[in-house]
């Protein structure tokens, strides 16, 4: 009998049955090492094209990159072993016409060994989520706030303030539900509108600035641990990393200037005492 008792990993169809059930816990991840502090609390990892925000100061996620993406989630897998892990498909990697969307999300699972992608659910979309899902790679949709949208609206906006943005919203949701995709991550839109398109659809809903009434959460990381200056209405901050962080290099850097650093406890000494003392020369008589 095998002694591997390790906790599988959580599937697309894990997620999917818990609609209606537990909350589905999701955070973002673009390292190894944060996916591996994550992973024992978290149900779902998502590598988001905010990773080209959080990580690489870009003023948007229009300018992430396929290569971005797959080198990112190659970092998270090392790092998780149990949340099921999902990856953003960028701005211009599916919207083309499904073949190209199969193509990359095809090499994405490939190289990165994530377990389904995620596309931004827009009005054109539902027939490449379902292209996808019907040639065995497990889809994520994501409707209202759509970041890589951000050229259309101008700026990121909160969706869902006119009823023809409700239908609009509502009407993408059940597309996205309707064409397979196993989650759907509402962002950004009236707090009334979530709890319906919750009860609409089939697949869980994950929300982010949404409702506390859909079937699970997600939060930039980053914001989540207060890592930036400023954090959005939506965020909770569940800690002040960027003080901590400075007043840690503050006293690194008061240290190195005041020759406190390294000491004793913090240098190497090989060999003992007697390393530190010089040679003397054969036929030296001094001493």
């Amino acid at each position: 009998m095998s002694r591997h008792t390790e906790t599988p990993r959580l599937t697309a169809p894990d997620i999917r049955a818990r609609k209606g059930g537990d909350p589905v816990v999701c955070l973002t991840a673009y390292t190894a090492p944060m996916a591996k502090l994550l992973d024992p609390h978290c149900d779902l990892l998502l590598v988001g094209d905010s990773v080209g925000m959080v990580v690489h100061g870009l003023p948007n996620t229009v300018g992430v990159t396929l290569d971005m993406m797959i080198l990112h989630g190659q970092a998270v897998m090392r790092g998780a072993s149990q949340a099921m892990v999902v990856v953003d498909m960028p701005f211009g990697s599916y919207e083309a016409s499904p073949e190209a969307a199969y193509a990359n999300a095809a090499r994405v699972l490939k190289e990165t060994g994530a377990q389904a992608v995620k596309v931004e659910s827009g009005p054109s979309i539902a027939a490449t989520i379902a292209y996808l899902v019907e040639r065995g790679i497990p889809v994520m949709g994501h409707v209202g706030l759509r970041p890589q949208a951000v050229n259309v609206d101008g700026k990121f906006r909160a969706k869902g303030r006119s009823p023809e943005e409700r239908v609009q919203v509502l009407a993408e949701a059940r597309a996205a539900d309707e064409a397979g995709a196993f989650a759907i991550v509402v962002e950004g839109v009236d707090e009334s509108l979530a709890p319906e398109i919750t009860a609409a659809v089939a697949a869980p809903t994950i929300g982010i600035g949404a409702s506390a009434q859909c079937d699970g959460q997600i939060l930039v990381t980053d914001d989540l641990l207060g890592l930036f200056e400023w954090t959005p209405k939506f965020v909770r901050r569940y800690a002040n990393l960027q003080t901590v962080i400075g007043q840690a290099v503050a006293a690194y850097a008061a240290d190195v200037r005041a020759r406190r650093f390294p000491a004793a406890a913090e240098t190497y000494v090989l060999g003992g005492a007697k390393a530190r003392q010089p040679r003397v020369a054969r036929g030296d008589k001094r001493g």
